[in-house]
C-alpha cells in the first residue's frame, strides 16, 4: 500500500459509484462524524445514495398542475394520485420502478436498506405519515424517480402548522435529487412567504433547478408575454445568483391546447425540458461526484469553525457567557477562517440558521483542530476525485446511450409529431419528389448568369452569390460542404439549387444538418453515393 518515499498507493475503483461509497466512508465521513457534521447540516450518506436512480423533485403551491406533470411523463396513473384545484397531494409521494403496482408506507419505506430514504425517519411521525412510494411498473420508472410535493400554501392556510419542517425535508430532498423543478402557474404567480422559504432552503443547488412556467396554453400572446416577464422579476428577487434561471414555457397535460397561438414555442421548450430530463441518467455519475465535493467543501469549513469556537472557550470558568459572546461574533470567526485558510464566502453555511443551531450545543465537547483529518480529505479533493473524472468518461463512453425512454417521451422522438418532422432541413423528408425541385427553375436562373462550364460553377463564382445571403463564413462554408455532393470543388446546377435551398433553411432559422440527409441528395447524384458506399 505504501511505497519507499511514504507516499500512499492511489486506491483502486471498480466503478463510479463504489469509489464514491468508499471515498466517503473511509476519508470524508470520520471529518464529518468528528465536527459534528450531520447535527449542523445534512445526515451520513447511505449506501443508495451512491446507487439510487437520478430523482427528479417537483415543487409548487397548490393546483400548478405538479401531478398532472408526472402522469403526462409516465402517460399513466399512479397508486396515491390525486389531482384537483384544491390542495390536493397532502403527502410526499416518491413515484419509483417496481415489477407489481403498489404503495409502501413511510415508516416501512425508511427501514429498508434499498431505498434511499432511511435518514428521513429524523422528521419524525408527523413526516413519515405524510411520506409514501408509490411502485409501478413503467418505462420511464426504469431510468428515474420523481418525487411529488404538497402544493405549497399561500394566505391563511400558511399558519396552520403542517406538523414537521417542510423547508427541512425539501433541503434533505435538494441536496440527493438531480433535478428541481419549479412549477408555476400562469393565473397564479404571487409567491408566498412559505414558497420564498422553500425556495431559499434550496438554496446552493441553482445548477439543479428548472422552472416551469405551466398552463401558458390559457392566456394570449400578450398576456404570456407579461406574466413571463412578472415571473423574472419576482424570481430575481428571491434566487440570488447572476445568471437568469432558465424557464420553459408550456402546457404539461394530454389536453387540447385553449388557446393555440403559441403552439410552436410549446413544443420546442417541451423539446428542451424533456430533453433535460433524458439527459439525467446519463449525468447522474457526475453530479453525485459534484454533490460530494461540495459536501467535502462544507465539512472543511464546519470543522474549521467547531475548533476556532472550543479553542476560544474558557476551561473553567465563564463557558455561559463566552459561548453567547461567539455565538454572537459568529461573523467575525467567519471572517477569520476566510482569511487564515483562503476559503471562498460562498462556502460557508448560513450565518443565522448556524447561530441558531449553535445555541443547543455544549462547546466544551467540540474537539480541536485535527490536520490529519483534514489532509485526508485534501487529498480526497486533490487526488481521488481526479481520477473518479476520468473513470466518468471513460464509464459514459463504454455503457449504451442512457436516456429515459418511454411515456410522453416516445411521442417525441420519431414520426410525424417528433419534434421538427417535416420542417427546416426536414421538409420533404416524406415526399417522392426532390423537395428542392420546387424552386429549382429560380435557382437555374441565377445558375446561368453566372457562367458555368461544362455545366460548373467554381467556388468563386458560387461564393459571389451565397455572399449576398449575408449569412457568416462559417455557415455559408458549412453549406458549400454539404451541397457539394460528390466533392470536386464545383457545382452543378443541382448541387447548386441545394446550397441555394439550405441558405433558404438557414434564414428561416433553422438548423443546419451535420451530414446531408437522403431526401436532400439531388437525383442525379443518388446512384454515384450508392455505388461510393
Amino acid at each position: 500500500m505504501f511505497r519507499k518515499n511514504g507516499k500512499k498507493d492511489p486506491e483502486l475503483f471498480q466503478n463510479v459509484s463504489e469509489g464514491l461509497r468508499r471515498l466517503y466512508r473511509t476519508k470524508l465521513f470520520p471529518l464529518e462524524d468528528t465536527y459534528r457534521f450531520h447535527d449542523f447540516h445534512s445526515p451520513a450518506l447511505e449506501d443508495a445514495d451512491f446507487d439510487n436512480k437520478p430523482m427528479v423533485l417537483l415543487v409548487g403551491q397548490y393546483s400548478t398542475g405538479k401531478t398532472t406533470f408526472i402522469r403526462h411523463l409516465m402517460e399513466q396513473d399512479f397508486p396515491g394520485m390525486r389531482i384537483g384545484p384544491e390542495p390536493t397531494t397532502d403527502s410526499f409521494i416518491a413515484v419509483m420502478h417496481g415489477e407489481q403496482e403498489g404503495v409502501i408506507p413511510g415508516n416501512a419505506l425508511v427501514v429498508d436498506p434499498k431505498k434511499p430514504f432511511r435518514k428521513l425517519n429524523a422528521f419524525g411521525n408527523a413526516f413519515l405519515n405524510r411520506f409514501m412510494c408509490a411502485q409501478m411498473p413503467n418505462p420511464v420508472l426504469e431510468s428515474i424517480s420523481i418525487i411529488d410535493t404538497p402544493g405549497i400554501l399561500s394566505g391563511e392556510k400558511q399558519r396552520i402548522s403542517r406538523g414537521y419542517d417542510f423547508a427541512a425535508v425539501l433541503e434533505w430532498f435538494a441536496e440527493r435529487v438531480d433535478r428541481i423543478i419549479l412549477l408555476f402557474d400562469a393565473h397564479k404567480l404571487d409567491i408566498s412567504d412559505e414558497f420564498s422559504e422553500v425556495i431559499r432552503a434550496l438554496k446552493n443547488h441553482e445548477d439543479k433547478m428548472r422552472v416551469v412556467l405551466n398552463k401558458a396554453d390559457q392566456i394570449s400572446t400578450q398576456q404570456l408575454m407579461r406574466v413571463y416577464g412578472a415571473l423574472m422579476w419576482s424570481l430575481g428577487k428571491i434566487i440570488n445568483t447572476p445568471e437568469v434561471v432558465r424557464v420553459y414555457i408550456g402546457s404539461f397535460w394530454a389536453q387540447p391546447l385553449l388557446v393555440p397561438d403559441n403552439r410552436k414555442l410549446f413544443e420546442a421548450e417541451e423539446q428542451d425540458l424533456f430533453l433535460d430530463i433524458q439527459s439525467l441518467p446519463r449525468n447522474a455519475a457526475l453530479r453525485k461526484l459534484n454533490d460530494l465535493i461540495k459536501r467535502a467543501r462544507l465539512a472543511k469549513v464546519q470543522a474549521y469553525i467547531i475548533s476556532s469556537l472550543k479553542k476560544e472557550m474558557p476551561s473553567v470558568f465563564g463557558k455561559d457567557s463566552k459561548k453567547k459572546e461567539l455565538i454572537a461574533n459568529l461573523g467575525e470567526i467567519y471572517q477569520r477562517i476566510e482569511k487564515e485558510h483562503q476559503i471562498s464566502p460562498g462556502d460557508f453555511p448560513n450565518l443565522n440558521k448556524m447561530q441558531e443551531l449553535l445555541n443547543g450545543q455544549d462547546f466544551s465537547k467540540f474537539p480541536a483542530l485535527k490536520p490529519k483529518l483534514l489532509e485526508t480529505v485534501e487529498d480526497m479533493l486533490a487526488n481521488d476525485i481526479a481520477r473518479l473524472m476520468a473513470m466518468v468518461r471513460q464509464e459514459e463512453a463504454t455503457m449504451p446511450s442512457q436516456s429515459v425512454k418511454g411515456g410522453a417521451f416516445e411521442g417525441t422522438m420519431s414520426g410525424p409529431f417528433g419534434h421538427g418532422y417535416g420542417e427546416g432541413a426536414n421538409e420533404g423528408i416524406d415526399e417522392l419528389e426532390w423537395v428542392v425541385g420546387r424552386d429549382k427553375p429560380t435557382y437555374d436562373e441565377i445558375f446561368y448568369t453566372l457562367s458555368p462550364i461544362n455545366g460548373k460553377v467554381s467556388g468563386a463564382a458560387a461564393k459571389k452569390e451565397m455572399v449576398k445571403s449575408k449569412l457568416p463564413n462559417t455557415v455559408l462554408g458549412k453549406i458549400w460542404k454539404l451541397a457539394d455532393v460528390d466533392k470536386d470543388g464545383f457545382l452543378d446546377e443541382d448541387e447548386f439549387a441545394l446550397a441555394n435551398h439550405l441558405i433558404k433553411v438557414k434564414l428561416e432559422g433553422h438548423k443546419l444538418p451535420a451530414t446531408l440527409p437522403e431526401h436532400l441528395v439531388p437525383p442525379s447524384k443518388r446512384g454515384a453515393l450508392l455505388e461510393a458506399e
